[in-house]
């Protein structure tokens, strides 16, 4: 296999261990931190992104996949000051998520598609934001507003990036609006294995039939917002019989298990997120879900799996 850039160099994805494979150190308004740099408070989102960590290193995590990218803050000395502290390591992503979901920078608007690949590769062959620490992943985002001409460009801009890298991708989409399928159709257009692409909050639906769908095109998929019943439903109790039912319908290999949690997020007041998401956090999974889909006939194994073996493979891909 080959080896995964993260936050403590190449590691070999055997040796990665037990592994989150959607969880954010901090997710931020990029435009409002370079604006007003006094609303930033470094030793709290510090403080906070050490305390969600180590209470899942007590669980036996030993690697987070963190998606942040354009317009979520990403942020690699956060992570290598949190790492310094913990020794927990990340595997970071370069990409787009875009604007409200529907538009890019001006910057990128006006150039062809290949600037943004050139900066996709730079981050993953040189490295972010003048760390040396390189990306791994490649993400993409499409969500309510659908397939503008931007998030089309920025797809086949991160399909062309993984071609020429061999980097993997996560595709954030929105179930209820199927946006999935069409991620999928438009990554498979240029060229991408279905292998190479899990597909993010694939568990925010009770609709089996889309989820299923998804799952025979040959791409992996993510249960990863358990926690967000009240910001994307449906409830923790659908998440995990969607999981059971994917299970039980021979894709336990592509199934990851996550809650999309944010340590430090400025999207809303945090008395907002602490009343509508209390449960909100990196141990969810270990605390709640776990024993949950032990108990309707999910084996060890297959929880292992999910929170591994399934994760390094698509790392891998």
């Amino acid at each position: 296999m080959p080896l995964i850039q993260t936050t403590a160099g190449p590691v070999e994805a055997a040796e990665l261990g037990r592994t989150l494979v959607h969880e954010h150190l901090n997710t931020a308004a990029e435009g409002v931190r370079f604006q007003w740099p006094h609303l930033v408070d470094h030793d709290e989102e510090t403080a906070r992104a050490v305390a969600q960590v180590r209470s899942v290193q007590a669980h036996g995590v030993e690697t987070i996949c963190d998606p942040g990218v354009l317009d979520l803050g990403r942020d690699v000395q956060l992570h290598l000051r949190v790492q310094e502290q913990t020794g927990m390591r990340f595997v970071l992503a370069t990409g787009v998520y875009g604007q409200h979901y529907t538009f890019l920078p001006h910057y990128f608007q006006t150039r062809p598609p290949e600037a943004l690949v050139d900066c996709f590769r730079h981050d993953l062959e040189v490295g972010l934001q003048g760390s040396g620490v390189k990306a791994h992943f490649l993400k993409c985002a499409a969500d309510t507003p659908g397939f503008t001409e931007d998030v089309e460009k920025v797809h086949r801009a991160v399909a062309q990036a993984s071609l020429a890298t061999g980097a993997p991708i996560m595709a954030h989409s929105n179930p209820k609006e199927r946006t999935g399928l069409r991620s999928v159709e438009i990554l498979l257009e240029e060229g991408v294995a279905p292998g190479k692409v899990q597909v993010a909050h694939t568990g925010d639906t009770a609709d089996w039939d889309h989820v299923h769908e998804l799952l025979q095109t040959g791409v992996s998929v993510g249960i990863d917002r358990y926690g967000l019943d009240d910001f994307y439903g449906p409830g923790q109790a659908v998440r995990n019989d969607m999981v059971k039912r994917a299970i039980d319908a021979g894709f336990a290999d592509r199934l990851m298990l996550g809650q999309d949690h944010c340590a430090s997020i400025d999207w809303f007041p945090r008395e907002v997120v602490a009343q509508l998401a209390p449960k909100w956090s990196f141990h969810l999974v270990f605390d709640e879900v776990v024993p949950e889909l032990l108990e309707l006939g999910v084996t060890q194994d297959q929880v292992d799996a999910m929170l591994g073996a399934n994760v390094h493979a698509w790392l891998a891909a």
